[in-house]
Formats: C-alpha cells, sequence, structure tokens
C-alpha cells in the first residue's frame, strides 16, 4: 500500500466512513505527499505531525461528506455577498475580522468550526458545544510548547480564522507551505493547480456551517485568496472585498518570521533564506494577480484599509465600511468592538528575527514591491 492510500485508509478507519465526494482532492494529496516526502526534511516530530494533519483532514471531508448524505437539504442553503478580507498578510488582517466578528449581524468562521466542523454546529447548543472546550485546550497547549508563535498569531477557540483548513480538504492549500519546505507542491499550487474545485468544496462546508446555525451574512478572511483571485471570483461572483494594506518591509520579514517558527518545530536543517524567498516570491505574484483582477473591471467591489490609521484609530474607517456595505454599524456592534479592541493586547511584543537572516532588506523589498505601493499609496517605512 502507498503512502497516500495509507492515509486514506487512515482517515477510514478514524471515522468508520468511506466515501469521500469525489476523488479531486488526490491530486493535490500525491503531490503533496511526495513533496513532503523528498523535499521537506522533516525530523520524526514533524513525519508525525504532518500525517496526523493530512488524515484529519481527510476525516473531516468524509464526515462532511456523512451529513450531506444524511440531509441533502444543506445544499439549498446560499451563500449571498460575503465580505472577503483579502491581501497581504501581516497587515492587521486579523485584527480587523475579530472586529468584524464582534457584530453580532454578522457571521464569522471561528476557530473551533475550523477544527471541527462536524457535527454541523447548532444555534441551541452554540455556547456549550464540547468542541469550545477542545479548541482552548489545543490553543492553551500550543501556548506551552510555542509561546512565541502564540505571540505572533494570538486566538482563541471563538477568533475568526481562515478558510484554510477547508481548502485543504481539497489538498490545495497554503497552509502546507507554512509548516514544511515542498517547494515542487509550492509550485504547482501557484502555477498550475486548478483551485475552482477547491473553492467549490469551502462553499460546500460554509452551508453546512450555516444550515443549523444563523446569522448568515459571512466575514470571512484569507490573504491566500489572492493568489487565487479569479478561481474565487468564480465560485463567490457576488463577494465583495476588503483589502489591508501595509509596508512590504514590516510584512515580508513577519511572514517569513512565522513561517520559520513553524518550520523549525518540524524540520532540524531549516533554510531561512529560502524562506525569505518563498514568502517574498509568493506575496509578490498574488499581488500582480490581485491588480490585474482589480483593474480587468473589478475595483468597485474593494474597500481598502491602511495599516497605520487603522491601527490608530479603527472606527471611521469601519464606519466607512459599514457604508460602502450599505449596512448599518448598529450601537451593539459598535459597544462590543470597543470592548474587544480595549481587551486585546495590539502588540504581543515578542523577539522578531533580523530579517538579514532570511536574505531580507528593505530597499530590495520596496524596490520589488514598488508597483504594488506605488498601486495603493502605501506609505514606505524610511530605513
Amino acid at each position: 500500500m502507498n503512502r497516500v492510500d495509507t492515509l486514506l485508509d487512515r482517515a477510514r478507519q478514524q471515522t468508520g466512513l468511506a466515501d469521500f465526494g469525489g476523488d479531486c482532492f488526490r491530486e493535490g494529496l500525491g503531490i503533496l505527499v511526495a513533496s513532503l516526502d523528498g523535499e521537506a526534511g522533516l525530523n520524526e516530530l514533524g513525519r508525525m505531525a504532518t500525517d496526523a494533519q493530512l488524515v484529519d483532514l481527510l476525516a473531516n471531508r468524509l464526515q462532511v461528506e456523512h451529513w450531506y448524505r444524511r440531509h441533502p437539504e444543506i445544499d439549498q442553503q446560499e451563500i449571498v455577498a460575503p465580505l472577503i478580507g483579502i491581501g497581504l498578510p501581516r497587515t492587521g488582517s486579523t485584527a480587523l475580522a475579530c472586529l468584524l466578528g464582534e457584530d453580532p449581524a454578522v457571521r464569522s468562521l471561528r476557530n473551533w468550526e475550523a477544527m471541527w466542523p462536524c457535527p454541523p454546529p447548532d444555534a441551541a447548543t452554540l455556547e456549550t458545544d464540547e468542541r469550545l472546550m477542545r479548541a482552548q485546550a489545543s490553543m492553551e497547549r500550543r501556548a506551552r510548547l510555542f509561546p512565541r508563535m502564540t505571540a505572533m498569531l494570538p486566538s482563541t477557540a471563538t477568533s475568526p480564522t481562515e478558510c484554510q483548513l477547508y481548502m485543504g480538504y481539497d489538498f490545495k492549500s497554503q497552509i502546507f507551505q507554512a509548516f514544511a519546505h515542498i517547494p515542487t507542491y509550492v509550485d504547482w499550487l501557484n502555477h498550475r493547480a486548478d483551485l475552482v474545485p477547491t473553492y467549490d468544496y469551502v462553499k460546500r462546508v460554509l452551508k453546512l456551517l450555516q444550515w443549523r446555525c444563523p446569522p448568515r451574512r459571512w466575514r470571512l478572511k484569507n490573504p491566500s485568496h489572492s493568489l487565487f483571485i479569479g478561481a474565487l471570483d468564480k465560485v463567490f461572483p457576488d463577494a465583495r472585498f476588503v483589502m489591508t494594506h501595509r509596508d512590504v518591509a514590516s510584512v515580508i520579514p513577519s511572514v517569513a518570521d512565522v513561517y520559520y517558527e513553524l518550520h523549525k518545530a518540524y524540520s532540524d536543517a531549516v533554510d531561512l533564506r529560502a524562506i525569505g524567498s518563498e514568502a517574498r516570491e509568493f506575496c509578490a505574484l498574488g499581488m500582480r494577480r490581485m491588480i490585474a483582477f482589480r483593474d480587468a473591471g473589478h475595483d468597485p467591489r474593494f474597500f481598502d484599509i491602511q495599516f497605520a490609521p487603522f491601527q490608530k484609530d479603527p472606527f471611521p474607517i469601519l464606519e466607512a465600511l459599514y457604508a460602502f456595505l450599505g449596512e448599518e454599524l448598529t450601537p451593539t456592534a459598535r459597544e462590543r468592538m470597543r470592548a474587544w479592541r480595549q481587551n486585546t493586547p495590539r502588540d504581543a511584543g515578542y523577539e522578531r528575527t533580523d530579517m538579514a537572516a532570511f536574505g531580507l532588506e528593505t530597499a530590495a523589498l520596496h524596490e520589488q514591491f514598488a508597483f504594488y505601493a506605488d498601486r495603493f499609496d502605501v506609505p514606505r517605512a524610511t530605513a
């Protein structure tokens, strides 16, 4: 039995289920496994952890299909005009998603739902769902093992999160390259993979989540959508977008630092310069594709936010965003947003890795990304 078949069999045994709902995910899984085995240099922990992650993704896919077979009416749900946060990573998109998620009239993808979407959440038991405690325990364990990572990416069981794991059900997701050096898989993902089935599956899971658990006005976010904006638009043609911006001399080293923290847990031979190069190149590719998409007549669907003024006072910007959406920022939503901001530190204060270790330099980044900064009037740091 080959590696892929072994993983599939483990997922079947874990769930007692057998129907994966089609085979389109197999191409990405096969390329990913080969890249992990041949290029990632995983240590024993890395091999065990990545295999467990792949099995969990397959098991979750099996469970999603199981619920659809039991309740085919789920497919009648509609995902209407979601607001999708997009742009470069590390630009304040998480803070924005958390603030928007405080509005009781909207729906975010919560961390615990991303981990375990099945059984689908039920509004009647939402506050007592045992997955809340499981997710919080998992995050507390992560905080003990990886305190620096927790400072980089603070979150709770109920915090809004990205749909990367759901994209992983089709095995076309940037989440895998965050943990391991897999250049063959990354090249395929960025340049040859068809992401339309991936986003179709993301929509499939979102329908499941909202089936018994309104509201149904979605606020989503995922910076990696920039790379695949054409496919995303085919599946969510009525989506509107909020795009966050920040000087790339702050963004790219921060992305590389997150990747480094994840890589070093799973490999004893991490190439920092390779991480820096990968972060630089996928960000540049994503921004070029994003600009081409916006310039092709889609600019009116976008609302832009600059990092510094949003950090200083987000509320005038949030008011403008709600006006753009044609929605009301209610007093209740505003009060909850203020409470979240007051109770959430805006600088976790972790020690940052010197960008030079990643082969990065401010002037070179400004030169490479001038096309992006000029297009969106992004202020550049002086040094």
